[in-house]
C-alpha cells in the first residue's frame, strides 16, 4: 500500500483514478488546483504522485519544478492530453518520472505505478532519526549512539525504507515490492534472512528488537512515543 497523492482538475477523471488505486488498496489523496497541491507537497511525505500538466492557478510542470527544487523525491507520474514528443520532453526535464497520455486505459497505469514504486528511494540528503539510530543517505552512513555500523546495501536500503515509514506493517512481499532490485527473483525468506542480519547489527544488547514481527502479517520499526 502507498501514499498516493492525485493532483487533477478533471472530476471524471479523478473519480477513477480513485477509484482504481483504492481497489488495488493504495491510500490516495486528491486536489484539483496546483496551489493546494504545492501547499499538500510543502507540508507532507507521499510515495508517489500523479499530476495533471494542466492545471488552473499553478501548472503541471511548475509543481514539478518547484517539488524537485525542495527536495522532493517522491515518483511523479505527469497526466496530459498532449502527445507531441517535445511536451513529454518537457515534463521529465521538470522532474517528471513518467509520462502518461490521456485517454488512458487503468491497467496501464496500475503497471506504471507499480514500477515507480518499485524504484529505489531517491535520497534527499535528509538524514533520519529512530531513538538511537542515526541514517544519512547523503554519506550512506549509519549509527547506533554515535557508533559507526556498516550495512549491506539491502540492509541499508531496508532500514531506511523503515526509518521513513515508522510504526507501518508491510508484509514480506511489499518489502519485496518496494526495497528489492526490479525483478528480484528473492523469496520472502530473503527478506527474512536480512532482518535477521540487521537485528544484530542495529539492536541492543540484551534489549528488545527494534523491528518487530507481526505475526501472520508482516514486519514494522516501533517507535515509542518520547
Amino acid at each position: 500500500m502507498a501514499k498516493i497523492l492525485i493532483v487533477e482538475d478533471d472530476p471524471d477523471i479523478a473519480t477513477v483514478l480513485e477509484q482504481w488505486l483504492s481497489f488495488e488498496r493504495h491510500n490516495i489523496e486528491i486536489v484539483d488546483n496546483g496551489k493546494t497541491a504545492l501547499e499538500y507537497l510543502r507540508g507532507l511525505t507521499y510515495d508517489l504522485v500523479i499530476l495533471d500538466r494542466g492545471l488552473p492557478e499553478v501548472g503541471g510542470l511548475e509543481i514539478c519544478q518547484k517539488y524537485r527544487s525542495w527536495g522532493g523525491s517522491a515518483p511523479i507520474l505527469m497526466l496530459t492530453a498532449r502527445a507531441e514528443i517535445a511536451d513529454k520532453a518537457a515534463g521529465l526535464d521538470a522532474g517528471a518520472d513518467d509520462y502518461l497520455t490521456k485517454p488512458f486505459h487503468p491497467q496501464e497505469l496500475s503497471a506504471r505505478v507499480r514500477a515507480l514504486l518499485r524504484r529505489p528511494a531517491v535520497s534527499t540528503g535528509n538524514v533520519r532519526k529512530v531513538g538511537n539510530i542515526v541514517l544519512d543517505p547523503a554519506t550512506y552512513r549509519v549509527a547506533r549512539s554515535g557508533k559507526e555500523i556498516e550495512l549491506l546495501p539491502l540492509e541499508f536500503a531496508l532500514l531506511e525504507f523503515f526509518m521513513r515509514y515508522p510504526n507501518q506493517v508491510f508484509s514480506a512481499e511489499a518489502l519485496l515490492d518496494r526495497v528489492w532490485p526490479p525483478g528480484s527473483e528473492s523469496s520472502p525468506d530473503a527478506v527474512r534472512t536480512v532482518i535477521k542480519t540487521l537485528r544484530k547489527k542495529i539492536d541492543g544488547e540484551g534489549e528488545p528488537s527494534m523491528i518487530k514481527n507481526v505475526h501472520g502479517v508482516g514486519y514494522r520499526l516501533e517507535v515509542l512515543d518520547e
